[in-house]
């Protein structure tokens, strides 16, 4: 976590903390608007507004409805992947993949607030990664990484481009490969973009995997079809070179932008490990200061890397990020702040049932329901049969490497399968559950980890696992009202348990919370900390109400 002073002359990296990878980023007239890739959680992709490029208020989802998002089968690191969002003759478009379900496909709206169009899926659009490119011709371009023809190597990957008819949403003529990449031999080359600058088209890429080599790369060509050569300074962002110690790792997945004063911007996910090269919070959302130089774009010019502070962009101030505080449940709607595993197939919250509080329906579908198989590679189908079920859980992103929750919860467990609480996940294998149960016909409050071990075999695409859940430790208490605490001081987390806010008990205290590290889980995501309720495979008409929930973040 960054310490330095911070003068309202300057701003701090990373401008979406947490979960916020895969940034994309337009401008209509003095307005910003940005989006984030989402995965197997519901509502998708996350879309926020700003005016100053640093501040920024999210909107909504661009894919709020059922309709629009099936995440049947997806794993945690399955479903919506690197979102593009372009803005063109008086409509927002979003093209992006669901990679459980019928691929690439775009989605519009006139309105950034919505409401968005269903998907149109875009026939023989192969791959993942797709982006929007509108010439000044009035054609449109389709952008995207496919696998190479004949790969010699895992990760042997192209970037192709095809003209796109957004009459029909139809892809036309023939496609043509732009790149492979800078490197000789370049890993997962990824996340086009396309931009007109003076008398170039830039091509702007990733290369590396969006680990630890993660890369920006960039081309250009005076023809849209190409030929496109490579930057002689390429990469133009990358950290890999600066070691697993430095405190900003894995830089990369950008998008340009230029201000309406002529000033340039990229946003990129990059990670900030703790407690050793571990990224609890996952991939977040950077901003960097472009220039431009011999018609190539400088990076944080300087320095070529990013930095936790920059001078504010010379632009009309925005809305203050909002402070993380308690929600008290009073609204009819969920915040855009929380999240669900999947798109749910019945409505298992309520929060009219009993105004003033969030109710969880206790449902047969387990936290460990579905075993995430793991990624191997960007065209994996990451699907397992029978990931179907969304379990009563509500969740909403880890942002601080120190933080504090807590919440108030009335629940009464009427047998041994019931349970609910506070879930800590990074997937369905990797999580802390401080749960209220019943166990030898006595309440109690207990800790419960679960981790995997897994044996893959990546030439023949075979996984299994070993679940391992272990109960850490539990006290015998019973009151129908409970509050609960877990405080997080980098990766030692304590969990606390009572019958009121001044009368909290330690239940565990320094726990090694590496394993919801992607780290040790592997996959894509970041942690997602919330409320469950569950009754472990048996049917149950029993709720657990949540009166508020406080999320702090500490220095």
């Amino acid at each position: 976590m960054n310490t330095q002073d911070i003068s309202k002359e300057n701003f701090c990296n990373p401008i979406l903390p947490g979960f916020y990878p895969d940034p994309s980023i337009c401008r209509v007239g003095e307005e910003y608007y940005m989006i984030n890739s989402s995965f197997a959680f519901f509502p998708g992709i996350p879309i926020f507004k700003s005016t100053d490029l640093v501040n920024w208020k999210q909107i909504g989802h661009v894919l709020d409805r059922k309709g629009q998002l099936n995440l049947d089968g997806a794993g945690y690191s399955g479903g919506i992947f690197a979102p593009t969002i372009r803005y063109h003759k008086g409509v927002f478009y979003v093209i992006t993949t669901n990679m459980n379900d019928g691929g690439n496909f775009i989605v519009m709206s006139e309105n950034a607030n919505g409401p968005w169009s269903d998907p149109y899926w875009i026939e023989g659009a192969e791959g993942i990664d797709p982006s929007l490119f509108f010439d000044e011709d009035g054609k449109a371009y389709y952008t995207g990484t496919r696998t190479s023809q004949n790969p010699q190597y895992m990760g042997d990957h192209e970037i192709w481009i095809q003209e796109i008819d957004l009459n029909t949403m139809k892809l036309k003529g023939d496609s043509h490969t732009l790149w492979k990449g800078a490197m000789k031999n370049a890993s997962f080359v990824e996340g086009p973009h396309l931009y007109k600058v003076n008398n170039f088209y830039y091509l702007l890429i990733s290369e590396g995997g969006t680990e630890h080599y993660h890369s920006v790369t960039i081309a250009r060509s005076k023809n849209i079809l190409g030929h496109y050569e490579g930057n002689p300074g390429n990469p133009i962002l990358t950290h890999r070179h600066l070691g697993k110690g430095y405190p900003i790792s894995n830089a990369g997945h950008g998008d340009l932008i230029e201000t309406q004063n002529g000033e340039w911007y990229m946003v990129a996910l990059a990670s900030r490990p703790y407690g050793g090269f571990y990224k609890n919070l996952g991939r977040e959302t950077f901003l960097i200061p472009v220039t431009w130089e011999d018609e190539w774009p400088i990076v944080s010019p300087g320095t070529g890397k990013i930095e936790f502070t920059y001078p504010m962009p010379s632009l009309p101030a925005s809305v203050k990020n909002q402070p993380e505080i308690r929600d008290d449940f009073e609204n009819g709607i969920l915040n855009f702040n929380w999240n669900t595993i999947r798109t749910p197939k019945q409505q298992f919250w309520s929060l009219t049932e009993r105004p003033g509080f969030l109710r969880l329906k206790v449902r047969e579908a387990s936290m460990l329901d579905t075993l995430s198989p793991p990624p191997f590679g960007p065209f994996t189908n990451f699907k397992k049969e029978g990931n179907n079920k969304s379990p009563s859980f509500i969740g909403r992103r880890q942002q601080h490497m120190n933080f504090e929750v807590v919440t108030k919860m009335e629940f009464n467990p009427q047998n041994e399968c019931e349970t609910a609480g506070i879930a800590l996940v990074q997937n369905d294998n990797h999580q802390f559950r401080l749960e209220y149960a019943i166990e030898n016909d006595q309440k109690i409050i207990r800790l419960m980890k679960c981790v995997s071990k897994s044996n893959v075999d990546f030439i023949n695409g075979t996984f299994n696992y070993e679940n391992i859940e272990s109960e850490l430790i539990k006290k015998v208490f019973s009151s129908q009202v409970i509050y609960l605490k877990v405080i997080a001081r980098g990766q030692e987390y304590s969990f606390y348990y009572g019958e009121s806010l001044d009368k909290m008990e330690l239940l565990a205290g320094d726990i090694d919370g590496r394993i919801l590290s992607s780290d040790v889980a592997g996959g894509f995501v970041g942690t997602y900390i919330g409320l469950f309720a569950s009754s472990n495979g048996k049917e149950s008409d029993n709720v657990a109400d949540f009166d508020w929930f406080d999320y702090k973040g500490k220095l």
